[in-house]
């Protein structure tokens, strides 16, 4: 196990600040991205049709504006996840999180899935663009997580993550294991779904994940900040 110090600034660089309800309005992404100004969140992850506006709030900033493709059943076909990830990039997205055809590896057809994921990934190369495969883990075995996981191995997508958030459930300890035990060091690992406070976040962390998605980083990140308050330290200690 290594142990590495998080500054209060480290652990909000993993946060990727969430809002994509159907119903959020301008006002709230304008609320959304002065948030992550605020705390210097890593990115905003918003619906696609948002990208332009987050754009302009974050535009002299370095905060990255992510869009979700296919977002949150992954049920389109490639043709369109490429045209709105296009899109996405043309309107200010610099990180894109889409979500595979589940129905595609249901059937068992792997090589559609390796397909989908190559071209994903070179759209976002060609644009310099961070690319993060969404597995949505609650519809899948173990066995899928790993042959998916496998395929990014290869692929080398920037991430690979582990839910929508809007499944039945969301990350899962185990699954951030699992997904890290198969990529190495070769993809990162983003936990995302559920995650809604500071022990289950440093708890993510240490199972592998690089980025966390979640609508509740001012609450995470206002518990870490107390908690080193209290301890009196200017890091805090994570295993993994």
């Amino acid at each position: 196990m290594i142990i590495k110090k998080y500054t209060l600034d480290n652990l909000a660089q993993l946060v990727d600040h969430t809002n994509l309800h159907a119903d959020a309005s301008n006002e709230d992404m304008i609320k959304l991205c002065d948030e992550a100004k605020k705390y210097h969140f890593k990115m905003v992850a918003i619906n696609q049709v948002q990208s332009k506006i987050c754009h302009e709030q974050l535009k002299d900033t370095d905060i990255d504006v992510g869009a979700a493709i296919s977002f949150p059943l992954g049920q389109t076909t490639i043709e369109s996840k490429l045209f709105d990830t296009k899109n996405a990039i043309e309107n200010g997205a610099n990180e894109i999180d889409y979500v595979i055809n589940i129905t595609e590896l249901k059937n068992k057809n792997y090589d559609y899935i390796e397909k989908e994921m190559s071209e994903m990934v070179a759209i976002c190369r060609k644009n310099s663009v961070l690319i993060k495969v969404i597995f949505e883990n609650t519809y899948l075995t173990n066995e899928e997580i790993t042959t998916v996981a496998q395929i990014a191995k290869k692929v080398k997508p920037d991430f690979i993550k582990t839910s929508t958030g809007f499944g039945p459930s969301g990350a899962k300890v185990e699954d951030v294991k699992l997904m890290k035990s198969v990529v190495g060091d070769d993809v990162l690992v983003k936990a995302a779904g559920g995650i809604r406070n500071s022990d289950d976040f440093i708890a993510m962390i240490s199972a592998g994940a690089d980025r966390i998605g979640t609508s509740s980083g001012i609450k995470i990140i206002e518990a870490l900040k107390q908690r080193m308050k209290d301890d009196d330290v200017d890091s805090i200690k994570i295993g993994r």
